[in-house]
């Protein structure tokens, strides 16, 4: 049946059951993953999947349903299902749902893109990937034991209606790709350095996305930096100016912003199986989060970031907004019954991570907004520093308080410049007093969006993709080495 028809189907089939509210999913996912491993191509991943994913309310309770049998006795046995499921949670739950107002949509959304990666031959792919391999190869010599580079597409076409005259379509098309190169010296000691960062560069782009990393002009400093990891001292234990990198303040942003403001989570919705946050509503318009430096938006009208959409997995229409301004806590990641909750309209943050699974609260495009004075200029102003690059390790308290992360390589800062290597640098601190110790972000000629493919959230479990806009950024007073 054709797809229109189809939903339609399934919205009347909803109503009929007593729904009083109903949306309806229809998805088609095509994935390809890829990699060349010290010169072996591995395996290759690809799947393709369709289906349906219903979602009610019913006496103020809700129902999902999904299914890959597109027949209409199917789906209208699955929207009979979907009520039946709303009205036993209606008997068990407290407060019934809200939904913030919302005016219907009707619109189409095609990732912005040049070169739809499932149209270029794999051939073509694979001999992309093994010339960046022999480059690794050549520059590393003899003391690299270990590379790889790996790129992987997904094309995702979406349908969504809903009860309330919504009615959407979108075209989503990532591509990802990256590089990393080590030598393991014992099984307790290796060293690696990874491009852009250690899970890749991904953007809501096409396959022109390989090109423009320019990964093989990366490799020759990548090679010098493992060797010098070999002869760097440990890290200092001490308190002092840290300056991170642009890649590990996205995943600064990602784990002590980004989860600890999704308001499901807020609310108690992940407290079984990741934790709860200690920026509750009470806080909202009174917390000091971070620095006057600091002003955070959800931003998913971004041309190419990872979470950039038309419109979430409840057709709320992709949106700028503000999370923490000037240091101030003003708003969370909300979804129409979150945000309802404390008076406010969804920021559009709802997203499912197939047409099997309910949408939950996810980060979006987290953008910590530019400052501006150059990289140089900040890294001239520390005069007795460290700085820290590269993604490597990350631990982080289950109210999204405390923390510690490890970076791949670090340097002394002496009169604001890179001193000695630092091996297996860390820095830890408590999330407001990191933030609010922020002195200095690097402007716009150092800003990027860097995509996190893979964020892990809800019971089950899914995976979503995010992004986190940042440029290096300075701290003080933190705690380096324990």
């Amino acid at each position: 049946m054709e797809r229109t028809k189809l939903v339609q189907l399934i919205l009347s089939q909803c109503r009929k059951a007593g729904a009083g509210y109903a949306d309806v999913r229809w998805e088609r996912q095509e994935t390809e993953s890829l990699s060349v491993s010290t010169g072996t191509v591995e395996p290759i991943e690809r799947s393709a999947n369709y289906g349906v994913g219903i979602r009610v309310l019913k006496d103020g309770a809700w129902g999902f349903a999904a299914t890959d049998n597109l027949t209409e006795k199917a789906v209208g046995e699955k929207a009979v299902l979907a009520v039946a499921l709303a009205e036993a949670s209606a008997r068990v739950m407290g407060e019934p749902v809200k939904l913030a107002p919302l005016k219907a949509s009707k619109g189409k959304f095609i990732t912005p893109h040049e070169i739809d990666p499932f149209t270029v031959p794999l051939e073509q792919k694979i001999a992309y990937l093994m010339d960046i391999d022999r480059a690794m190869a050549e520059s590393g010599g003899g003391n690299m034991n270990s590379r790889n580079v790996f790129a992987v597409f997904e094309k995702v076409d979406k349908f969504f209606v809903s009860s309330e005259g919504s009615e959407v379509e979108q075209i989503l098309i990532h591509s990802g790709a990256g590089l990393s190169l080590g030598t393991a010296v014992s099984h307790r000691e290796r060293y690696e350095r990874s491009f852009p960062t250690s899970s890749g560069q991904h953007e809501s782009k096409g396959y022109e996305l390989l090109e423009e990393l320019k990964m093989k002009e990366a490799i020759p400093r990548l090679a010098e930096e493992v060797a010098m990891m070999q002869g760097g001292q440990p890290c200092p234990q001490k308190a002092t100016t840290l300056l991170l990198s642009g890649d590990q303040v996205s995943l600064q942003i990602h784990e002590s912003i980004g989860h600890a403001l999704e308001l499901d989570r807020v609310f108690g919705a992940e407290r079984n199986f990741s934790g709860t946050s200690f920026a509750t509503p009470d806080k909202l318009g009174q917390l000091k989060y971070a620095s006057d430096l600091v002003t955070v938006v959800s931003d998913t009208t971004l041309p190419h970031g990872l979470a950039s959409c038309g419109y979430d997995d409840e057709g709320v229409p992709a949106q700028w907004a503000e999370l923490i301004k000037d240091g101030l806590l003003v708003n969370y990641l909300s979804s129409r019954e979150t945000a309802a909750r404390i008076g406010k309209n969804s920021t559009g943050a709802m997203r499912a991570n197939s047409w099997s699974n309910v949408p939950i609260v996810r980060i979006t495009n987290l953008n910590l907004l530019p400052g501006n004075k150059s990289f140089a200029k900040i890294l001239s102003e520390i005069d007795d520093g460290i700085y820290m690059d590269g993604v490597k390790s990350w631990s982080i308290d289950d109210e999204r308080r405390y923390f510690k992360f490890g970076c791949e390589i670090g340097w002394l800062i002496r009169g604001g410049k890179l001193a000695e290597p630092i091996k297996n640098p860390t820095y830890s601190g408590c999330t407001t007093e990191f933030w609010n110790n922020c002195t200095g972000i690097a402007d716009q000629s150092a800003h990027r969006i860097w995509g996190t493919p893979n964020c892990g959230k809800g019971q089950p479990g899914q995976n979503a993709k995010t992004a986190q806009g940042a440029a290096p950024a300075r701290f003080a007073n933190v705690t380096i080495g324990e």
